[in-house]
Parts: C-alpha cells; sequence; structure tokens
C-alpha cells in the first residue's frame, strides 16, 4: 500500500470518527430534572409509565380535555429538555379543547434507557398503541404534533399507525440536509442517524399542516416549506413568527385561528 493510500485512508477514518462524535453529541440534549408540571397551569393530569416493544419505560403526562369527546393530541417534543419545558404548549392545545399525551424519549425526563433514532420511534409507537387501549377517548380523532426534532417522530408514526392528522412545527427535512448546513465540509453519507422526514411525507395520506417561522436561527424556513411542498394533498402551511423557541404557535392569536381552522376543517 502506497503512502499516498494510507493518507487518504487516516483522513477518510478521522473523517469518519468525526462525524460519528458529532453525531453522538449534537443530536440528543436529554434533560433530566422535571421542574414544573400542568398543575403549575391550572390542569389536571395523569402522570404515566408505558412500556416500548423494546422493553424501556417511557414516561408521559396525559391532560384530558373537560369537554368530549375531544382529539388527542400526541405531542412529541424537540431534542432538548424534558415535558417539563412545554407545559405552556399542553395548556395551549388543552385550551383548544383538545386531550393531550406528551412523553419523554427514552433517556429524558423519568423515561428509562438511551435516545437513539430507532428507540425514540418506538417511543412515540408505544405512545400511539397506549391510547388504543383507554376507553375515554375517540381512537379516530387522535393526531400527533411535533415540534424540531419531534416532527421527524410524529412524520415517522404516521407511516406506520392511522392517525386523524399530522401538524408539524418548526422540523428538518433530514439529518443529512441539517448536517449539511451546519458542517458543510463533512461527509454526511457517514452519518447512521437519518431522519429522513423528505423521503417520507410523501407517503402520509392524511391532512397535514406545516408551521415555521421565517425567524427561525436554528432550522431554516426552507425545510418547512420543503416538507410542504413534497407532502401530498389534504395540505396547508401556516407561517410562524419568532425564533426556533419562542413558542410562536402559543403567543400568536392569528396562528391559533389558523390552527383552530384546519381543525374544524376536518372536524376533528
Amino acid at each position: 500500500m502506497t503512502i499516498l493510500a494510507i493518507l487518504f485512508l487516516i483522513v477518510l477514518t478521522s473523517l469518519y470518527l468525526l462525524v460519528k462524535f458529532i453525531e453522538r453529541s449534537s443530536v440528543f440534549y436529554p434533560g433530566k430534572l422535571i421542574h414544573t408540571t400542568p398543575a403549575s397551569v391550572g390542569l389536571a393530569y395523569e402522570d404515566i409509565f408505558i412500556s416500548t416493544s423494546d422493553g424501556v419505560k417511557i414516561n408521559g403526562w396525559f391532560v384530558k380535555s373537560a369537554v368530549q369527546p375531544a382529539s388527542t393530541i400526541i405531542f412529541a417534543h424537540g431534542n432538548a429538555g424534558t415535558i417539563g419545558e412545554r407545559i405552556l404548549k399542553v395548556k395551549f392545545w388543552h385550551d383548544m379543547g383538545c386531550n393531550i399525551l406528551i412523553f419523554d424519549y427514552r433517556g429524558y425526563g423519568k423515561s428509562e434507557g438511551h435516545p437513539s433514532e430507532k428507540g425514540i420511534y418506538l417511543d412515540a409507537l408505544a405512545v400511539y398503541d397506549y391510547l388504543q387501549t383507554r376507553s375515554d377517548i375517540d381512537h379516530a380523532r387522535i393526531i400527533a404534533y411535533g415540534a424540531s426534532l419531534g416532527g421527524a417522530v410524529v412524520v415517522d408514526l404516521a407511516t406506520k399507525r392511522k392517525l386523524a392528522a399530522l401538524m408539524v412545527e418548526s422540523s428538518i427535512t433530514s439529518a443529512a440536509d441539517m448536517a449539511r448546513r451546519l458542517y458543510p465540509s463533512l461527509p454526511a453519507f457517514f452519518m447512521s442517524i437519518k431522519f429522513d422526514s423528505i423521503g417520507k411525507i410523501g407517503k402520509i395520506t392524511v391532512p397535514k399542516i406545516f408551521m415555521h417561522s421565517r425567524e427561525d436561527h436554528i432550522v431554516p424556513f426552507e425545510m418547512g416549506r420543503k416538507l410542504y411542498e413534497k407532502a401530498k394533498e389534504p395540505k396547508a402551511f401556516l407561517e410562524i413568527y419568532g425564533g426556533h423557541y419562542e413558542g410562536g404557535i402559543v403567543h400568536d392569536f392569528r396562528v391559533k385561528e389558523g390552527l383552530k381552522q384546519f381543525l374544524q376543517k376536518y372536524s376533528l
């Protein structure tokens, strides 16, 4: 083997190890402490634990609407923190007249295990299957809502389970697209994490709404538009405002009205 070939292998191996390090360190930011609960905003809730198909126990909160029958939101949150940081969004959906089941991925909060792409997909499937065991909800009105990383989780869920609708906020097209944006000189083909929403979204036939802000400083607005454009009808796009973490759907009356119209259009 020539010196040039050896140097090439060293560089290739170094790039591979660098990509793997970035994957491990930059995709998941699990929080462990839950500092607040729905009770802090006056909501009664059930603290539940659900077993996944691979034997991991995950934690979530079920908040029931006072008005029944109601749609039930499966809420998949972003890549950092815990369910405790999403209280305002839980209240938002409750005020919209929905039941909510928000859950922490494996390795987050009180959930067991360690996060991985395959693992958090299994977590979402377990949450959906758990809802099927409840007799106090309308199984035909289960909606999946995912914010940021959670968008990729619910897109995957929608390819595997029957939903009434899909709602995706401020989410990526794929991990490779995001890596090319953040690390343009690194070879994305080394990545094992895919989060390939752009490759899955065209398979989903239920009503879909995509929400994104032009001011999003982490996930570019164009990614939200690409997901919308790739999706089949019925679909809608709702432009929100503020940065990635500013909760545009919570504080903007216009957005709230747009979501109400979406739900009403499909009797949800």
